[in-house]
């Protein structure tokens, strides 16, 4: 990870930003609207965290088949996922409500996600939405010697391979969140002195995520087995759950950053980028299915990701009416709006683009 930030370019002859941040803010005027969520939010809060703890607590009050504990893991699996992007996601941004307490609580149920707030507002507040694509700084490109997502990255045999092996791999997102993850990080960014907010001694910072991940492995690992269920059932439907949520999570992030269209530029010898902030969004950035209500809906407007990072600060539950004037904006400044009409669009711009950057350079 290059330490050594990058500087966007000031230079805006098309007032891109400017318009389209008067138009939106006119938007939310004209219509008397508040930025954050509402009660569709709400609403959708209590759905999701029903299909995400329901089934737990079944698995705990009931003897079922094999099959059926597998399959309500599943179902786990999507309401954790669904949490993820609806309401913790939000929350972590600020932009769920406009009272900091009740962000903070939303923010929060990424611990019983198997995740760390601190963490978390690093990694994608502060490092991906600041330098989105940017190899060495957005730590979303960064996958190791498993995965090559970005042409600048080094190509090892095995990568033209990826576009098989990818998907599978997509499922241990949340798993290695849980395991080991967050120790990593927590342990380079507190190196770094980076943080989102608040700055907290490290000290807390480890407490706090020492004692919530025992409280996380006590309600998913140790609960059920003090409960009666075999210790393998239990580890298993674990691993289901994760693998779910990870492989949801997983593509959903992809399509909108590692796909065919977008870009992945690299900073000068001077550390300085070509475009402004908003613009460098533009490029590097996709939509898919934006007319897909149910995929909007469960996704929690991340579908929508132009609107989203250029706009992190405004609730998903807006991104669906702001997306036209910004594509608008765009359009007449003769920007890109990278936008893919259908899910299955994007999924299949993403493997191709796994495999063009899976051939050996010097082929290429």
């Amino acid at each position: 990870m290059n330490t050594t930030s990058p500087t966007f370019s000031t230079k805006d002859n098309l007032k891109f930003f400017r318009t389209l941040n008067s138009r939106v803010n006119a938007y939310f005027k004209e219509n008397n609207l508040k930025k954050t969520g509402n009660w569709k939010l709400h609403l959708k809060t209590i759905i999701m965290f029903t299909i995400f703890l329901t089934p737990y607590f079944f698995l705990l009050a009931m003897d079922m088949p094999f099959w059926a504990y597998l399959l309500l893991n599943i179902v786990i699996g999507v309401g954790m996922a669904g949490v993820g992007m609806n309401v913790m996601h939000d929350g972590n941004h600020g932009s769920y409500s406009s009272k900091s307490w009740l962000n903070k609580i939303m923010g929060g149920s990424i611990y019983i996600l198997a995740g760390n707030v601190y963490n978390w507002q690093v990694q994608h507040n502060v490092l991906h939405h600041t330098y989105t694509n940017i190899l060495g700084h957005d730590e979303d490109l960064e996958a190791g010697r498993v995965l090559r997502f970005t042409k600048e990255a080094k190509w090892y045999s095995h990568h033209k391979f990826q576009h098989y092996y990818s998907f599978i791999l997509y499922g241990l997102l949340t798993f290695n969140w849980a395991i080991t993850t967050d120790f990593l990080q927590m342990k380079r960014y507190l190196k770094r002195n980076l943080s989102y907010g608040e700055f907290k001694k490290p000290a807390i910072r480890w407490t706090t995520l020492v004692i919530t991940k025992v409280i996380y492995f006590s309600i998913w690992l140790v609960i059920p087995m003090v409960l009666g269920i075999t210790w393998w059932k239990v580890l298993l439907g674990f691993l289901v759950m994760h693998y779910t949520a990870g492989v949801i999570l997983s593509v959903v992030f992809q399509l909108a950053h590692v796909v065919e269209d977008t870009h992945n530029p690299i900073p000068d010898e001077n550390g300085e980028m070509e475009n402004t902030w908003a613009i460098h969004q533009l490029y590097t950035t996709a939509n898919f299915a934006p007319k897909n209500w149910l995929i909007n809906y469960y996704t929690g407007g991340l579908n929508h990701q132009i609107e989203h990072h250029i706009f992190p600060n405004i609730s998903h539950i807006h991104y669906g009416k702001i997306a036209e004037i910004v594509k608008q904006t765009a359009k007449e400044c003769e920007l890109p709006y990278y936008e893919f009409k259908t899910t299955r669009e994007a999924i299949i711009s993403h493997f191709k683009h796994l495999k063009e950057l899976g051939k050996q350079p010097q082929l290429a």
